[in-house]
């Protein structure tokens, strides 16, 4: 069993830059895939980001060249940093860990990033 937890959220300008946060309760790196999804108002849930347990990182095509994922293993924690934020960025933005082995999803409660000038 995994316990995820978003940090990191706020409101932010656009153009500004805001670090998420994913901490797990247990070391998740070796097993799971960790996504970043986000929810914007009136719309489905997207992914947006992931690191895979060998360190490989995909992005979202809008996101590309803004977000950054890396992580942090003796936390537990993988962090998501945003810069250059746009408007259509606003939205609750959910960690999830993938366990490969037993096919389990786990998700945080999220955050919400609100960018609006």
């Amino acid at each position: 069993q995994v316990h995820i937890a978003e940090t990191g959220g706020g409101l932010v300008q656009p153009g500004g830059s805001l670090r998420l946060s994913c901490s797990a309760t247990r070391s998740i790196f070796g097993d799971c895939h960790v996504n970043w999804y986000r929810q914007r108002p009136g719309k489905e849930r997207e992914w947006v980001a992931r690191i895979s347990d060998d360190g490989l990182r995909t992005y979202l095509d809008s996101v590309k060249g803004r977000f950054t994922l890396s992580r942090n293993a003796a936390k537990n924690t993988v962090y998501l940093q945003m810069n250059n934020l746009k408007p259509e960025d606003t939205a609750v933005y959910y960690c999830n860990a993938f366990e490969r082995a037993r096919r389990l999803h786990y998700w945080g409660l999220g955050t919400q990033v609100t960018v609006a000038s």
